[in-house]
């Protein structure tokens, strides 16, 4: 009970564990199938003494994982089992149990999907059909102790199980699996009974092994982070000195250029590449003017990610043509906008600088 308790409260003190970096790609559970291979120990409940009824066990499990909560797996597991009595003489035989099972993720049931999360805990309920053959060491004891149900051949038994997994991430495609499930079915299951009546006959298997996931398990989606700019604060105003002066009409001074690229191109090239030229001059030649130069993608090719990328690369490229001809890195500000802004109708203008200084 102690150990049970403990698990349960290392198990939600884990399922909340989440980074904590600035966000810039959200992930969603992709559905997948799965396979685990797993080796251990089956103990067959009995008279006899504990270890006396320990014997090998080993599965083989592939699964779909239809939602970060719900898994449906078809698992074989089998090897040996063993019968005793009182005086702990015992016996074996071999068997295989093909079978349906449900696993539910309490964690993500509870807390909700969590990519990094390092723990998991699974319910698993399914039934199997358990073939048993040679059963023969149960004929030899049979000369010498009742067996009441004592069967010879392949038997087959239905069986109902139920019992818990957990599983421990060691990559996204990864998982140590510690597995423990109970298994009940007929009472000529190990050759005897008590009384005529029939009951329940139990074995458990405790089992671990790796937990692979195949296939697609997650989209990555991501999010555009916004560019701040922190601007200067202002300096105290002077004192104003009363002169009396003719009013001055301050000319405004602006020029806009729009380069525009071919797909996948992020440097200007022949007649557009003479506009950074043009704006380069009006640059040298207005020295009080500033210059903004914001990238975009078309929303018509690529995806969001890659077509941030591309519009970032070609506002710094305009910004790197105009400091390579002697302006200010002070007076260029670069933003981008990928495709989450298209300031033409026409899809292929999007693929553009738009640059205004004034």
């Amino acid at each position: 009970m102690k150990f049970s308790k403990l698990l349960l409260v290392a198990a939600f003190a884990m399922m909340g564990m989440s980074a904590n970096a600035q966000e810039t790609e959200r992930v969603e559970f992709n559905p997948h199938w799965f396979l685990q291979l797993q080796g251990g120990a089956a103990y067959t409940l009995g008279e006899a003494d504990f270890d006396k009824l320990i014997s090998p066990a080993a599965q083989v499990a592939v699964g779909y994982q239809f939602n970060p909560v719900w898994a449906l797996r078809l698992a074989v597991n089998g090897w040996q089992s063993k019968g005793g009595f009182a005086d702990n003489t015992n016996y074996k035989w071999n068997y295989v149990a093909p079978g349906l099972d449900v696993k539910f993720n309490l964690i993500n049931a509870i807390a909700g999907y969590n990519p990094n999360r390092v723990f998991g805990l699974n319910i698993i309920a399914g039934a199997a059909a358990n073939f048993g053959f040679n059963n023969d060491e149960a004929h030899d004891v049979a000369t010498t102790y009742l067996m009441r149900k004592l069967w010879d051949g392949t038997k087959v038994n239905p069986v109902g199980r139920a019992g818990f997994d957990l599983d421990f991430r060691l990559s996204k495609r990864v998982s140590l699996n510690l597995e423990c499930m109970a298994n009940g079915t007929l009472e000529r299951y190990n050759s005897k009974a008590k009384r005529d009546e029939s009951n329940t006959d139990w074995y458990f298997t405790g089992l671990v092994g790796l937990k692979f996931n195949l296939g697609k398990v997650e989209n990555v989606i991501p999010v555009a982070v916004p560019v701040v700019v922190e601007e200067p604060a202002p300096e105290p105003a002077p004192e104003p000195v009363k002169v009396v002066e003719k009013p001055v009409v301050k000319k405004v001074v602006e020029m806009k250029k729009e380069i525009f690229y071919a797909i996948r191109e992020t440097v200007a090239k022949g007649s557009e590449q003479a506009k950074v030229t043009d704006l380069t001059n009006f640059l040298k030649n207005n020295p009080e003017t500033k210059v903004t130069i914001t990238g975009y993608a078309d929303a018509g090719t690529g995806n969001p990610r890659i077509n941030m990328k591309y519009s970032q690369q070609r506002a710094e490229n305009v910004a790197k043509a105009l400091t390579e001809a002697g302006i200010d890195a002070a007076r260029i500000t670069v933003d981008a906008k990928g495709d989450t802004v298209q300031p033409f109708s026409e899809n292929d203008k999007n693929r553009v600088s738009i640059a205004i200084a004034k």
